[in-house]
């Protein structure tokens, strides 16, 4: 695009092929469509077909000039189980099939091209954009502290704090990540961290993408600066530009009611969302009812699905539990036969559903607390929505999320690496009425100040603008450095 040319600033997104990622980047695309941005938005076509099929998608974005969906494969079969560890195959077939169809995209739509915007946890992405010479600006969908901890492993590594000696260590404090000396355990790290050597190959991914943000003209982050200012702080040490402008689902629930747009926010689900769950919602006393979800990636065994059933069941409270067709780890021939006094005590007090439109359920009147695996889009919009947390962490960044939620921010309690009928029951009463007062009203005020930082004038608003502006700024700038 030449400079002076009246065309607004086009931006291309690529997220990695994640609901949470997804989910995020959607709302990051369209609060730029609202700024009067061009965007393309580039989704694995597995993924595509699943908005497509359980969302309003292409209708809600045909209102936005401009907007232009754009597909690539995966490099993984369409059978190919997406959850769980499985799901950690994605990054080399990405790598090897989906950059060479990526460059080609790009450098098809150059000439209109200001900047990508690319998930940060897909090194390819920068790599090719560098390759053709078009800025990239990264956004990382994690929290600010996870982030900051990818970034420090190597400083871990040389310090020898990583990899963990055995068991006896989990609860040792890790002292090599800036303004986090006091409470950073090794149970704490992102999961990646939990390995016998240095050459696993997923601590090698998540260190190296991090380290490559640096490379980037900036980086995104889904976070408000009245909740991670100190870890932001550390991060600005290393990085220019970095623009905290969450909570993005706030962000953008804001601007769709302000009377210029007018309409309302609605799914960027990859599963079919059962709305019976609203109806049973209705007709549940004011919170009252815990709600449980492990998100879009979380696979439990069947012991564990077990203890946790136990322990929700004899809690005695409400609950709603989204359980995914495959979030229980399945043996060959193994019966689906579950205790009777767990069916039952699910008919009196509980509903059970494959997935739920999360944010209209915690915004809810009847829900009173969310047991969570503390993925960062789930910890965000129980934070908005001034709900306390149980947080029983999986993988990747929920390890040192879960961490934050119970002793920084004390919005609820950390249940990492137990996974305990009787822990389960007492964690449920402690959260839902024993400690429920204390943690209600740190709930309420960190709601408050999500709300804020993305009014006009606050921290998220000025930041966004900033992004925008910036993005403004990059057109023309891009020269073509690979013909190949």
């Amino acid at each position: 695009m030449e400079k002076g040319s009246s065309n607004p600033p086009h931006v291309l997104i690529f997220p990695l092929p994640a609901q949470g990622h997804v989910n995020s980047m959607l709302k990051l695309a369209e609060l730029l469509c609202l700024s009067g941005l061009y965007v393309t938005f580039v989704n694995s076509e597995h993924n595509h077909e699943r908005l497509v099929r359980f969302t309003d998608l292409q209708v809600r974005f045909s209102q936005y000039q401009g907007f232009q969906f754009k597909t690539v494969a995966d490099g993984l079969p369409v059978e190919h189980q997406r959850t769980g560890y499985k799901f950690l195959e994605t990054f080399e077939a990405m790598k090897v099939v989906t950059k060479p169809i990526f460059k080609e995209m790009v450098k098809g739509i150059t000439p209109s091209l200001s900047c990508i915007i690319g998930d940060g946890a897909s090194e390819f992405v920068l790599e090719a954009a560098i390759e053709i010479g078009i800025p990239v600006i990264h956004f990382r969908t994690v929290s600010s502290c996870s982030f900051w901890s990818y970034f420090c492993i190597p400083d871990m590594i040389k310090a020898g704090e990583i990899p963990i000696k055995g068991s006896e260590e989990m609860d040792r404090i890790v002292t090599t990540v800036p303004g986090m000396e006091t409470f950073l355990r090794c149970r704490d790290l992102p999961s990646f961290c939990r390995v016998d050597g240095m050459s696993d190959l997923n601590l090698q991914v998540m260190t190296n993408c991090t380290r490559q943000s640096l490379r980037a003209r900036g980086l995104i982050l889904n976070t408000f600066e009245d909740l991670e200012g100190p870890t932001l702080s550390q991060i600005r040490r290393r990085f220019s530009n970095v623009y905290s402008i969450g909570h993005l689902h706030e962000h953008l629930r804001k601007k769709l009611i302000e009377p210029k747009h007018q309409t309302h926010q609605s799914s960027n689900s990859l599963w079919e969302v059962d709305r019976n769950c609203m109806s049973w919602l209705d007709k549940q006393p004011s919170k009252s009812v815990l709600y449980v979800s492990f998100g879009s990636l979380a696979v439990t065994t069947k012991e564990q699905f077990l203890e946790f059933w136990h322990g929700l069941v004899d809690s005695k409270k409400r609950f709603l539990w989204v359980m995914r067709a495959d979030s229980v780890a399945k043996r060959d021939g193994e019966a689906e036969d579950y205790p009777p006094e767990l069916v039952e005590g699910t008919k009196e007090r509980g509903l059970i559903v494959e997935w739920t439109p999360q944010e209209e359920v915690l915004a809810h009147e009847a829900v009173g607390g969310f047991l969570t695996h503390g993925g960062w889009n789930s910890t965000l919009e129980s934070i908005a929505a001034g709900v306390p947390m149980i947080c029983w962490p999986y993988f990747a960044d929920q390890q040192i999320n879960s961490r934050f939620v119970g002793e920084v921010w004390k919005l609820g309690l950390d249940m990492k690496d137990v996974c305990d009928r009787k822990v389960v029951e007492k964690m449920v009463n402690d959260l839902m009425e024993d400690k429920r007062e204390e943690f209600v009203r740190s709930a309420a005020k960190m709601a408050e100040l999500a709300r804020n930082s993305v009014s006009e004038g606050g921290s998220s608003s000025h930041n966004l603008n900033c992004l925008i502006e910036d993005i403004r700024l990059m057109i023309g700038s891009i020269t073509i450095t690979d013909e190949s």
